[in-house]
């Protein structure tokens, strides 16, 4: 596979390009009872992942192509199939190249759709 499923991308619950530290990202969330989230998330291009930190925790996964973690200096490559968890307040940005699709769990709030419910 090359994409996300379809009924993984319902517009409804596309993210906003105002919620992300991203350009040239496409990304769909989901949200958990209890206030944590998934995120979808397909590159289209070349990027870069500002750094930030989260009030909560982030674990995720490169499903295809490669994003380079970035921590305190050191560029970390993780490639399809490796995962990489990230402590809260623990500040980050990333590289990605295009085509790169991952899949995040955040504890907490992270992204905004386009359209509210």
């Amino acid at each position: 596979m090359h994409d996300f499923p379809e009924f993984m991308k319902a517009p409804c619950n596309k993210i906003s390009s105002d919620s992300q530290y991203t350009t040239g990202v496409e990304g769909y969330v989901f949200d958990g009872s209890d206030g944590s989230q998934m995120a979808f998330w397909t590159c289209a291009a070349d990027g870069i992942s500002k750094e930030h930190v989260h009030d909560f925790e982030e674990y995720f996964v490169v499903i295809q192509g490669k994003y380079t973690l970035m921590i305190g200096g050191h560029k970390i490559p993780i490639v399809a199939g490796e995962e990489y968890f990230i402590p809260k307040g623990l500040a980050h940005a990333g590289e990605y190249i295009a085509g790169t699709r991952t899949i995040h769990a955040f504890g907490g709030n992270r992204a905004k759709r386009e359209i509210e419910e």
